[in-house]
């Protein structure tokens, strides 16, 4: 070692993904892709690229350790504690923040398997978006769209997409209001163990999120009434807006941050059962005042 040149030396937890067997050329693909797109971006809600490795049929990534794991592990769990309603907030917060990032680049990415899966927790649950195998550039120019294979995920995949193939930044909105949708119910996007009619979550919730009354009859159970109503309602307008069958008319990520960066500051209270004819007329002043 010299003056100019000093032993720098210091443990760092990573999580290390590797691709050994895969050797199809699909495979090969995604890993690419993912050491391009996370080689060149860098944001504080995309995990961070911090090696690769790449010798015969040996492939491996190696990212930031998120010690909390998948946004679908921590919700979905039956051994952790339900998520309380501000870290399902703050969790859809940083996950717009990934996308709009994508977006909005220089070179605009469509991130395109947009899920709960995909969406890693560190420590104090700030989400950064993982796994950009299927992440691809976005439409430039004149162009609309992407024409591509049909890939990601059913239950989280835009209709349109489905249908055309035609990939917007757009398909990635439907996708975050599917997510949105399982922060608010506690559902999966896909669960076969649930009646036919209930078993895709945007199906089922889409025409009961615009209506108040129906709404709160939908809200993950295990919330226990511990959430802003008024917030609840922003949440699921915004989750409605997402999940528009007119591509068109959903809104911009940028435009989703923005709805969601006042609901980290809602209070929760929670939703008692009056025992009285003055308790019963003070709640319903609460709630309607919240409701405006």
């Amino acid at each position: 070692m010299t003056k100019d040149l000093r032993e720098g030396l210091q443990p760092l937890q990573v999580a290390v993904k590797v691709h050994d067997g895969d050797n199809s050329f699909q495979g090969h693909r995604e890993w690419l892709a993912e050491v391009i797109f996370l080689g060149q971006l860098s944001h504080p809600n995309l995990v961070k690229l911090i090696g690769y490795c790449c010798e015969d049929e040996h492939r491996m990534l190696i990212y930031e350790y998120m010690p909390r794991g998948s946004v679908e592990n921590n919700l979905f769990s039956r051994v952790l504690l339900p998520l309380p309603w501000s870290i399902r907030m703050k969790i859809a917060l940083g996950a717009a923040r990934g996308l709009a990032f994508l977006h909005d680049a220089e070179k605009p990415v469509i991130y395109r398997d947009f899920k709960t899966s995909n969406i890693l927790l560190d420590t104090d649950y700030n989400a950064k978006l993982s796994d950009f195998g299927l992440a691809k550039d976005g439409p430039v120019g004149d162009k609309s769209h992407v024409s591509t294979r049909i890939m990601g995920t059913y239950g989280y995949a835009a209709p349109e997409y489905i249908m055309t193939g035609h990939l917007t930044p757009r398909s990635d909105v439907y996708s975050f209001g599917v997510v949105l949708l399982e922060l608010l119910t506690g559902r999966k996007s896909l669960d076969k163990s649930r009646p036919a009619r209930e078993q895709i979550l945007a199906d089922w919730a889409f025409p009961l999120i615009n209506e108040k009354k129906k709404l709160l009859n939908i809200i993950d159970p295990r919330l226990n009434g511990d959430y802003p109503i008024k917030g609840v309602h922003k949440a699921a307008m915004l989750a409605y807006h997402c999940l528009n069958r007119n591509p068109k008319a959903r809104p911009l990520m940028r435009d989703i941050v923005d709805s969601l960066e006042p609901l980290q500051h809602t209070v929760e209270i929670p939703i008692t059962t009056p025992t009285s004819t003055a308790e019963n007329g003070k709640q319903d002043l609460e709630c309607s005042g919240s409701d405006r």
